[in-house]
């Protein structure tokens, strides 16, 4: 059954396992970005201000940033099948405790989604590099990349017009449903695996994830992933490309966040916009993403080397400069961002797959670069704060601008030392 670190699943089961990691990644950003449709409503219900309002989103990217060790051992004692359902029960508890009245009980159950998400992230590309036969290893990859865009994309379409026919409560509640669908496919998963003998992962998921098994192949592939580390070693960290990549990771995840957070707001407000027309115009920058997951690395392979870093930097300039000196051409500057966040995280990673000088120094820079999350959890409070206090958009996309350009200098100089 098994081949080194991979354990093959015949016949109907590997489609089982792929259906289930597809429809678990719709919960694993869906819900994170459920709220953003309905900020304005939160805002007025819950009595809080803008820069409280963008802790909703980022919240649960903090953890990401914060407990991916934990998640590690979490796979290590449960085994990666156990480890996907905990991660899929801890969004659905999360939903429902953010519907309990109050400002605190939203912000738990973020934190909670948050928490379980980062299990969902650190467990996936596991279960697909060890059950996936290798030449399918992409495409799988690549599909899991794009429901999770499928994920964002529902949520940022349909959140404004449940909640106004149900409230917004519980039009976040309602995106339970396909949590609990990914729930059910995968406990049959484990009730089939479990009746024809299959070996779960223990030893051999606890060392992929450890050495960064999930990082090699599947991060470079994906982006962002996070990979955890037995041991590191400190020479990587005096070296000027690690920290190149880390501002890059850092400021492109501060620049997503942000706009995730704050696009609905921001669209009803710049282009006087209802809710669900709002929900539908930021639903593009998830949409196309889809697309991207796909064509995007096509330029990677047929263009010279430095074409995609060059695009992704174009892409992220257009939709901050954009937005900030023609609004009105909103939905242009998305289809740019969505490119850009498509394909930006995977530029990084192969960036830094190309310069490790080894697999544990490889594994040891992701950990370290995906610290950039901590960062970009500021990004929608940051931009909030600015909204709050000016009353106007134009400072955050100035301090979008600033750090596109941040991410295209750090980017370029690292692609040097690259080459």
């Amino acid at each position: 059954m098994t081949a080194g670190n991979r354990s093959f699943v015949p016949g109907t089961g590997i489609a089982l396992v792929v259906v289930g990691i597809l429809v678990a990644a719709i919960s694993l950003r869906g819900p994170i970005v459920a709220p953003t449709p309905v900020l304005r409503e939160i805002e007025s219900d819950l009595g809080i201000g803008s820069a409280a309002a963008g802790l909703i989103t980022t919240a649960p990217v903090l953890m990401f940033a914060l407990l991916t060790p934990v998640a590690a051992l979490v796979i290590r004692r449960a085994g990666a099948e156990i480890a996907l359902l905990i991660s899929l029960t801890g969004v659905l508890c999360g939903t429902l405790i953010r519907t309990v009245p109050g400002f605190e009980w939203m912000l738990a159950g973020m934190l909670v989604i948050g928490a379980a998400v980062t299990i969902g992230n650190v467990v996936i590309p596991v279960i697909i590099r060890r059950d996936v036969p290798g030449p399918r290893v992409a495409v799988v990859t690549a599909a899991y990349v794009a429901m999770l865009n499928v994920g964002s994309l529902l949520t940022s379409l349909a959140t404004a017009p449940l909640a106004s026919l149900i409230g917004w409560p519980a039009a976040l509640l309602a995106w339970g449903i396909l949590t609990v669908a990914g729930i059910a496919l995968w406990s049959v998963h484990l009730r089939r695996a479990r009746r024809s003998g299959d070996r779960f992962s223990g030893p051999a998921t606890a060392t992929a994830v450890a050495s960064g098994g999930g990082g090699g192949e599947v991060a470079r592939l994906t982006g962002p992933l996070p990979v955890v580390v037995a041991r590191r070693e400190r020479s990587f960290a005096r070296r000027p490309v690690t920290w190149l990549l880390l501002a890059s990771f850092a400021a492109q995840c501060t620049i997503y966040y942000a706009l995730t957070t704050w696009l609905p707001t921001l669209a009803a407000d710049t282009l006087g916009l209802g809710a669900t027309a709002a929900g539908a115009l930021a639903s593009v920058y998830q949409g196309v993403g889809v697309a991207g997951a796909f064509l995007v690395p096509l330029l990677a392979r047929y263009a010279p080397r430095a074409v995609a870093p060059m695009v992704i930097c174009v892409c992220w300039i257009l939709v901050t400069g954009g937005m900030l000196l023609a609004p009105d051409l909103l939905w242009v500057w998305l289809i740019a961002g969505a490119i850009g966040h498509s394909r930006g995280f995977v530029v990084i990673f192969s960036a830094l797959v190309a310069v490790a000088r080894d697999d544990r120094e490889a594994a040891g820079m992701s950990a370290l670069i995906q610290g950039g999350y901590a960062v970009g959890a500021l990004g929608g409070p940051a931009m909030g704060l600015i909204h709050e206090i000016t009353g106007r958009w134009t400072g955050g996309f100035v301090l979008l601008l600033a750090l596109a350009i941040v991410y295209c200098v750090a980017l370029s100089t690292a692609g040097r030392a690259r080459r």
